[in-house]
């Protein structure tokens, strides 16, 4: 196979403040790989180092290391998991792996015909639920922001907290929304645990549907879980080794470049429904590959039982980017042009 790698930037058209720092900015490394009757298929490595430690250098690296592999496999195939063992064997770095498996399924779908979710099950869901992301950081801008989500149908607005006027711009939102819309707030592991659980009731008032990431650590989220009312989600936690199915919170958000791509994503999903706990799936601001990628896996796994709205509608950050997989009435629909769907 031929094997491309380039680098695709994206600039915020409002920088996004978290506790772990603030995202102006997206830079991902597409991989693209030729199949010698000239059908490609398209990856991409999309590590958030402020988010999550890994330098897109990193996951940079680790491609090139698997190219010399690529270029000898005669395409996709039976041996999609040995080839992507043997990768792993070489750089067992999640994120470059997700690039390799997203790139291998696409190519499988547009050989076949047909859309990666029908290579996954056979009924995948049409669309997939998704919540709207409130990035303003004063409460009149997130009230207006989330005021014309729950007017374009999004059943769930999320809203970053562990920065500023966290109760403020969360009364802020819910008055704005009503009390119909799930309201969800996410941390990003600001808080230590005593931290938490005083920050967590001083927002329960407003109603929440989720709060994501409390803290850092599988320990300290039970810790908080069983201190507090609301619902509480890892996400940044999920990377532990048996976070998954460890039953610690009552949701795991999952996300592709984490996990290492599609395959690796259902495998964990399965293992959060074991626990029986709810799982969704989130973009760390990923590209519309990424999201794409993600978009199908979602699909599938609602063929098997319920998500969470999922944190796939994020491509409207992005300013002067099209978006080629727009939320309607707070669902993304599924494409039906083969592979990932997208032109």
């Amino acid at each position: 196979m031929k094997v491309e790698l380039q680098r695709q930037a994206f600039r915020l058209a409002s920088p996004l403040h978290t506790s772990y720092g603030t995202v102006s900015e997206r830079v991902v490394s597409m991989l693209t790989l030729t199949d010698e009757q000239g059908v490609t298929g398209v990856g991409e490595a999309a590590p958030l180092e402020p988010y999550d430690g890994v330098p897109l250098e990193r996951a940079e690296r680790a491609l090139e290391h698997y190219r010399p592999l690529l270029e000898g496999a005669p395409g996709f195939g039976d041996p999609l998991q040995q080839l992507l063992d043997a990768c792993r064997a070489i750089d067992d770095l999640p994120a470059a792996l997700a690039a390799v498996d997203i790139a291998l399924w696409d190519l499988a779908g547009r050989r076949a015909g047909r859309p990666v979710a029908e290579l996954l099950c056979p009924e995948p869901a049409r669309s997939v639920p998704v919540n709207a992301t409130v990035t303003a950081e004063d409460r009149a801008g997130a009230a207006e922001q989330a005021s014309a989500a729950a007017r374009a149908g999004f059943g769930v607005v999320k809203v970053k907290v562990g920065v500023g006027d966290d109760a403020g711009r969360v009364a802020a939102v819910r008055a704005a929304v009503g009390p119909t819309v799930g309201l969800r707030v996410d941390a990003n592991g600001a808080w230590s645990v005593p931290e938490a659980v005083a920050a967590i009731g001083s927002l329960e008032p407003a109603g929440l549907e989720l709060v994501e990431e409390p803290t850092h650590g599988l320990e300290n989220v039970r810790r908080v879980r069983e201190a507090v009312r609301a619902r509480v989600a890892i996400d940044e936690t999920a990377a532990e080794p048996g976070a998954p199915g460890a039953g610690a919170a009552d949701a795991v958000c999952l996300k592709l470049s984490r996990c290492g791509g599609i395959a690796a994503t259902l495998e964990a999903a399965a293992q959060v429904r074991s626990s029986g706990a709810e799982v969704y799936l989130t973009s760390g601001l990923d590209g519309p590959v990424g999201v794409a990628a993600a978009l199908h896996t979602a699909a599938a796994l609602l063929s098997d039982g319920p998500l969470a709205h999922c944190g796939l509608a994020t491509l409207p950050l992005f300013e002067d980017l099209e978006d080629p997989l727009p939320a309607r009435g707070g669902e993304i629909a599924l494409p039906d042009g083969p592979g990932l769907g997208l032109v």
